[in-house]
This record gives structure tokens, sequence and C-alpha cells, in this order.
């Protein structure tokens, strides 16, 4: 399965989609794709393949989200807990992590085609070093691709990210690149590792569990979440366009966050917010060549 579907949408899928997008649509979605592992249970077929088959299902959901013009899509793929697994599941993940990562170059122009940027959002140095090579090269090839965007939270908790952000902040503090007094709300969302994407609209959690498993916590504050009883693997273009439906009942209702004016900050923020994205992009082009 590459990476975005080309199964085509049934002229009444089409129809329904067209009806949706009449209304408001998530900008920003966040997906926690469970239910890999019970699905293959269900099924009665190995744990490597229920997850083979989650990244089918995020194939498709790739090619439902095009089509309704959502503009970026953020996917809990490898929780840092998700190390706590056996041995064997683990080197499976990141197996199958290395053979889809190996396909997206071999896809490239596809990629090219629809302008999608890929992103992996999590903590690189936990991952072996031909994982990590290959994530950073796909990040630079499609960096500059605005169409679509999809964040890859691989290996990632909110609580590791959340963490990184403010040891950044002391780092800077202490060379006295910035002031205590320059640490702001603000601030810190510009040291996560989704500085570059703004706050998810809407969260969906499939697999029936209700819980966020320390995933995006810091940016959905204001997020609308939904739980779906479904696995992953068995999430459908219904049930997708359903969560946009009850978005766009409830959507009114949201406290919108208006984006602070990079007018609010100092120049002396702005310079250190500058420098740490050219080290950020200078470090994953030495992963890449590593």
């Amino acid at each position: 399965m590459p990476w975005i579907s080309d199964d085509s949408l049934t002229t009444f899928q089409k129809f329904c989609v067209n009806v949706l997008k009449c209304g408001p649509i998530p900008k920003h979605i966040a997906i926690i794709m469970d239910g890999n592992r019970r699905y293959a249970r269900k099924k009665q077929m190995e744990k490597l393949e229920g997850h083979s088959r989650g990244f089918d299902k995020l194939s498709q959901c790739l090619k439902w989200c095009l089509e309704l013009d959502v503009k970026e899509v953020t996917v809990y793929a490898f929780s840092i807990e998700n190390f706590k697994r056996t041995k064997e599941e683990v080197d499976h993940l990141l197996q199958l992590a290395r053979e889809k990562f190996t396909k997206l170059f071999q896809e490239q122009d596809k990629l090219m085609e629809y302008g999608v940027c890929i992103r992996v959002i999590g903590n690189l140095t936990l991952l072996p070093e031909d994982l990590r090579q290959l994530m950073a090269k796909a990040m630079l090839i499609t960096k500059d691709n605005n169409k679509a965007i999809l964040n890859v939270a691989f290996p990632y908790t909110s609580r590791d990210e959340i963490t990184n952000s403010i040891q950044t902040i002391i780092e800077a503090v202490r060379e006295d690149k910035i002031s205590p007094d320059d640490v702001t709300e603000d601030l810190i969302s510009h040291c996560l590792y989704t500085n570059l994407s703004p706050n998810p609209d809407l969260l969906i959690r499939t697999s029936g569990e209700v819980r966020l498993s320390d995933f995006l916590l810091w940016q959905t504050s204001r997020s609308q979440i939904q739980f779906a009883e479904v696995l992953w693997p068995e999430f459908g273009i219904w049930h997708l366009l359903g969560c946009i439906f009850k978005y766009q009942r409830g959507c009114m209702e949201l406290i919108i966050e208006e984006e602070e004016s990079e007018d609010a900050m100092s120049e002396r923020v702005k310079e250190f917010l500058d420098e740490l994205s050219v080290k950020r992009w200078r470090q994953l082009e030495i992963y890449a060549t590593a």
C-alpha cells in the first residue's frame, strides 16, 4: 500500500464529502491510531500484520483527508512507551517503519505531485541510526511542500516533548540568549516538536479507549476530541465523515485560540527562535548524511 492510497471514492461518497465541505472543515486533524493489536487478535493474525493493516488504513485516511481539504494530519505512530513492549514486537515495528520510509522515496514523485510535506515529530535520538537517517531524508526532501502536511509522531510522548522544550529554554537562558522574563506559554509552544504546526482542531481516537495516552497534551487544550468505538484498521470513510459532521455541529462553541502576532515577541526572542530552527534543520542534515 502506498503512502497515499490510489483508491477512488464512490459517487455517493464524493457527494457526501462535497456536502460537508459546504461547512467548516478542520484544518488540522490529530489521530491516535489505536487498535492494531486487538484487530490482529480478532482476525487471528500476527501482531505485525495488524500493524501493517494499520498503515494501510493510514494511507486510505490520508486520501480521504486530501479529498476533504484537510490541510494537516498528525498521527500517533509510535509512543516512547512502546519501547517497553517485547523486543520482538519493537523490532517488528521499527522494521515496518524502515520499509514504509524506504517506500516513501520510491513514491517521491507522487508526494511532490500532491505537495505533501512529511514531518517526524518525536525524540529521534531514541531510534536506530539507519531509521533516523531515513526519516531525516524524508523530511528534508519534502520540507518545501505546502499543500498538505503529515506529522508522524515517532517515537513520541507529550511529556518528553514538553521536557525537551523546557530544557531548550533553560539552556538559552543560561547562555544569555533570552532572559527569564521572556519565558511564556507562547515561547514554550515555539520550542515544541510541533512548533511548525497550528494546534489541532479535532483529535480522533479509535478503539473505544477514552484517554489521550500522552499525545499532544499541550496542543489539544482547545481541540474538539472524539472517541470512535471502531478499531483503527476498521476505521472507514463513514467514521471520518461522521467525526467531521460532529465537529461542524460543535465547533462554533469552541474557544478560538487567537494566534499571537510575531510583533509581540522581542527581537531577542525572535533571534533565538530563528537560531533554534536553523539548528534543528542542521541536525536533520547531520542525521541524513550519517
